[in-house]
C-alpha cells in the first residue's frame, strides 16, 4: 500500500510515551522515555506493509521537533533514530551531552 506522507498525521500520546501514526487501522510508533532534561528514543516501529516509504522518518522528525521545542537532550537508543540523526545533521545538536535545564 502506498502511503501519502503529506497527509500523514503524527499524534503525540504523552500518556503512553509515544508518537503514533495510524494507517488503515495499523499502528506505527516511536516509543520514548522522558525526564526533565532527556528525551530517550527507545524504539521506532513501522507496520510491515508501510515500511520503506518514509513513515519512520516522519515519526522520528515529530519526536525530534518535540524535543527541540522543550529543550530536551535527545538520546537515540533506537538504531533507526540514531541513523536518522546522522543523516540529518540539523538535529545533531539535540544530542549534546550538556543541555541547560
Amino acid at each position: 500500500m502506498q502511503v501519502d506522507l503529506e497527509k500523514l498525521q503524527v499524534t503525540h500520546n504523552p500518556a503512553d510515551h509515544t508518537f503514533e501514526v495510524w494507517i488503515d487501522g495499523q499502528l506505527s510508533k516511536l516509543d520514548y522515555i522522558q525526564d526533565v532534561r532527556n528525551f530517550v528514543i527507545t524504539h521506532v516501529g513501522v507496520y510491515p506493509g508501510h515500511r520503506g516509504q518514509g513513515v519512520a522518518a516522519k515519526i522520528v522528525e515529530a519526536g525530534l521537533q518535540y524535543a527541540r521545542e522543550n529543550s530536551l537532550r535527545v538520546v537515540p537508543m533506537c538504531s533507526y533514530a540514531a541513523a536518522y540523526i546522522r543523516r540529518n545533521p540539523q538535529y545533531m545538536g539535540l544530542t549534546d551531552q550538556e543541555r541547560s535545564g
